[in-house]
Protein backbone atom coordinates (compact mmCIF):
# COMPACT_ATOMS: atom_id res chain seq x y z
CA UNK A 1 0.00 0.00 0.00
CA UNK A 2 0.93 3.68 -0.73
CA UNK A 3 0.06 7.06 -0.42
CA UNK A 4 -1.61 8.83 -3.56
CA UNK A 5 -2.89 12.81 -3.44
CA UNK A 6 -2.72 15.68 -5.64
CA UNK A 7 -1.88 19.06 -4.43
CA UNK A 8 -2.81 22.65 -6.18
CA UNK A 9 -3.16 26.10 -5.65
CA UNK A 10 -6.13 27.71 -6.05
CA UNK A 11 -7.32 31.07 -6.94
CA UNK A 12 -11.12 31.25 -7.20
CA UNK A 13 -10.70 27.96 -9.07
CA UNK A 14 -7.80 25.69 -9.30
CA UNK A 15 -4.57 27.98 -10.79
CA UNK A 16 -2.03 26.00 -10.80
CA UNK A 17 -0.76 22.33 -10.48
CA UNK A 18 1.18 19.53 -12.13
CA UNK A 19 -0.47 20.27 -15.39
CA UNK A 20 0.89 23.70 -15.30
CA UNK A 21 4.11 22.88 -13.63
CA UNK A 22 5.48 20.23 -16.14
CA UNK A 23 4.70 22.42 -19.10
CA UNK A 24 6.58 24.99 -17.68
CA UNK A 25 9.57 22.75 -16.41
CA UNK A 26 9.92 21.30 -20.35
CA UNK A 27 9.32 24.74 -21.60
CA UNK A 28 12.65 25.69 -19.35
CA UNK A 29 14.18 22.57 -20.65
CA UNK A 30 13.80 23.00 -24.52
CA UNK A 31 13.23 26.82 -24.73
CA UNK A 32 9.93 25.78 -26.64
CA UNK A 33 6.36 26.04 -26.05
CA UNK A 34 6.16 24.20 -29.37
CA UNK A 35 8.26 21.30 -28.27
CA UNK A 36 7.22 21.35 -24.76
CA UNK A 37 3.73 20.47 -26.02
CA UNK A 38 5.17 17.79 -28.03
CA UNK A 39 7.35 16.20 -25.63
CA UNK A 40 4.16 15.95 -23.12
CA UNK A 41 1.99 14.86 -26.06
CA UNK A 42 -0.57 17.43 -25.44
CA UNK A 43 -0.89 20.15 -28.22
CA UNK A 44 0.23 23.21 -28.57
CA UNK A 45 -3.02 24.86 -28.40
CA UNK A 46 -3.59 23.27 -24.81
CA UNK A 47 -0.45 23.86 -23.40
CA UNK A 48 -0.82 27.48 -24.40
CA UNK A 49 -4.37 27.97 -22.69
CA UNK A 50 -3.13 26.33 -19.72
CA UNK A 51 -0.10 29.12 -19.43
CA UNK A 52 -2.55 31.64 -20.20
CA UNK A 53 -5.01 30.32 -17.25
CA UNK A 54 -1.95 30.00 -15.06
CA UNK A 55 -0.62 33.60 -15.88
CA UNK A 56 -4.02 35.25 -15.12
CA UNK A 57 -5.46 33.18 -12.33
CA UNK A 58 -2.38 34.10 -10.33
CA UNK A 59 -1.22 37.99 -11.80
CA UNK A 60 2.37 35.98 -12.65
CA UNK A 61 4.00 36.95 -16.40
CA UNK A 62 5.56 33.38 -16.41
CA UNK A 63 7.14 33.12 -20.17
CA UNK A 64 9.04 35.90 -22.30
CA UNK A 65 8.38 35.19 -25.65
CA UNK A 66 10.26 35.31 -28.89
CA UNK A 67 8.49 35.79 -32.08
CA UNK A 68 10.04 33.19 -34.80
CA UNK A 69 12.34 34.42 -37.46
CA UNK A 70 15.40 33.73 -39.58
CA UNK A 71 16.94 32.79 -36.04
CA UNK A 72 13.53 31.31 -34.92
CA UNK A 73 11.00 31.63 -31.71
CA UNK A 74 11.23 30.54 -28.43
CA UNK A 75 10.20 30.73 -24.38
CA UNK A 76 11.71 30.89 -21.83
CA UNK A 77 10.70 31.69 -18.25
CA UNK A 78 10.52 35.26 -16.61
CA UNK A 79 12.42 35.43 -13.26
CA UNK A 80 8.87 35.83 -11.78
CA UNK A 81 8.12 32.79 -13.43
CA UNK A 82 11.05 31.22 -12.43
CA UNK A 83 11.26 32.51 -8.53
CA UNK A 84 7.63 30.66 -8.10
CA UNK A 85 8.46 28.08 -9.60
CA UNK A 86 11.47 27.56 -7.32
CA UNK A 87 8.84 28.41 -4.54
CA UNK A 88 6.31 25.71 -5.98
CA UNK A 89 9.26 22.64 -5.88
CA UNK A 90 10.01 23.16 -2.44
CA UNK A 91 6.61 23.14 -1.40
CA UNK A 92 6.17 20.16 -3.39
CA UNK A 93 8.97 18.63 -1.19
CA UNK A 94 7.51 19.31 2.05
CA UNK A 95 4.08 18.23 1.10
CA UNK A 96 5.25 15.14 0.05
CA UNK A 97 7.78 14.64 3.43
CA UNK A 98 4.87 15.56 5.84
CA UNK A 99 2.83 13.35 3.85
CA UNK A 100 4.95 10.60 4.11
CA UNK A 101 5.86 10.59 7.77
CA UNK A 102 1.95 11.19 8.82
CA UNK A 103 1.10 8.01 6.22
CA UNK A 104 3.88 5.70 8.49
CA UNK A 105 3.21 7.07 11.68
CA UNK A 106 -0.84 5.88 10.89
CA UNK A 107 0.06 2.89 8.58
CA UNK A 108 3.41 1.37 9.61
CA UNK A 109 3.44 -2.03 8.93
Amino acid sequence: MKIAYKVWLDNDGKAFGEGPYRVLKQIEKTGSLHRAAMDLKISYRKAWLMIQIVEKKLGISFLERKVGGVSGGGSQLTLTGKAFMESYEKFRREIEEVLERTYRKHFNS
